[in-house]
């Protein structure tokens, strides 16, 4: 009775199989968020520098941050601070972090897609999606964002469909961010955003997971009502906040490549028919329990152990139902590990 079977390296196992897969990128493999929450602990802790945004009240013991949002300012303005007086200087915090993972060494400030005096603005909002629901990247062409004011409703999508070569620095792949629904973004250009006038809407770093947007031009748009006194806390990172909130939607998908290994079991006919299972025989002579079985066996496959070389069990791979076995019938099962 065979028990253990070596495998054919060269014909029974494949290995380094790579697969991309894009799924809902939010909880629960959720691919769209509808409701926004915050913390009011973190509010009056650490809302100066960004807000963690839920998917579910605070309340709730299972919640888990789905993305983040921040203000940053080159020279600090908008927050408490400045050279010789006390205070944090969160935005300018937010904006150095920001610049020092996205842009290249000889860069400090974010040049967008445009035209006008706000290809180089001092300010600018972000979007950070949490490292547990971005796992590899975000997925370019299947991200929506509505942003809501009193100005009106705002959607966002990038420029991904519009080019095969995108433009890549230290963050990244990087993508325009421009106004636009996931249904039209098919009719989306570069163009839209380079002409823009006053300055492109943003930048978007899928392989980051996160969005920068040019904060006058997102403040004229969308009516923010940004504040940028020096040594004052303008709220920011709240208004920014709040506009998502109205805007009720974030849709997004992420990719992920997903490497697996294959094995082929083959099970021929004249092994495997037997099992040492305790109702196949009886324990006093032997015989089978079903008379039928005699020079006719049959067993049932209902999984499969991958072992190692000191036959240690690496690994169980369990069938849906129970697979026949007999001296008629051979079996061919494919098990595959993701990793």
């Amino acid at each position: 009775m065979a028990i253990y079977k070596l495998f054919d390296e060269g014909n029974d196992v494949i290995s380094n199989v790579k697969d991309t897969v894009s799924s809902g990128m939010w909880e629960n493999g959720s691919g769209t968020l509808t409701a926004f929450y915050t913390s009011s602990v973190q509010s009056g802790s650490s809302a100066a520098h960004y807000l963690d945004v839920y998917g579910s009240p605070v309340t709730t013991t299972t919640r888990k941050t789905q993305f983040s949002v921040a203000y940053g300012h080159f020279n600090g303005s908008g927050s408490l601070g400045r050279a010789g007086v006390d205070g944090t200087r969160a935005s300018a915090a937010i904006y150095r972090q920001l610049s020092n993972i996205l842009l290249g060494p000889q860069e400090s400030q974010f040049t967008f897609a445009g035209t006008g005096g706000n290809i180089t603005p001092k300010f600018v909002y972000a979007i950070s999606v949490a490292r547990e629901f971005l796992r590899e990247k975000m997925d370019p062409g299947n991200w929506e964002l509505q942003l809501s004011s009193s100005a009106g409703l705002f959607q966002f999508i990038d420029d991904s469909g519009a080019t095969t070569n995108p433009t890549v620095n230290q963050g990244g792949r990087v993508f325009n961010i421009v106004s636009g629904s996931i249904s039209s973004g098919t009719t989306v250009t570069q163009k839209a955003a380079a002409q823009q006038d006053g300055g492109g809407y943003g930048l978007f770093y899928p392989d980051l997971g996160i969005l920068v947007f040019n904060g006058p031009v997102l403040n004229t748009s969308a009516s923010l009502l940004t504040a940028t006194g020096s040594n004052a806390e303008g709220g920011n990172v709240g208004k920014f906040y709040k506009a998502v909130e109205r805007g009720i939607k974030f849709q997004s998908r992420r990719e992920e490549v997903i490497t697996s290994q294959h094995f082929f079991v083959r099970a021929p006919n004249q092994e495997f028919n037997f099992s040492s299972n305790p109702t196949f025989a009886t324990s006093s002579d032997g015989s089978f329990t079903i008379g039928s079985y005699y020079k006719n066996p049959k067993s049932f496959i209902t999984q499969i152990g991958l072992y190692n070389d000191a036959n240690e069990l690496l690994a169980v791979a369990k069938l849906s139902k129970p697979l026949l076995k007999s001296f008629s019938r051979e079996a061919l099962i494919k098990v595959k590990l993701d990793f």
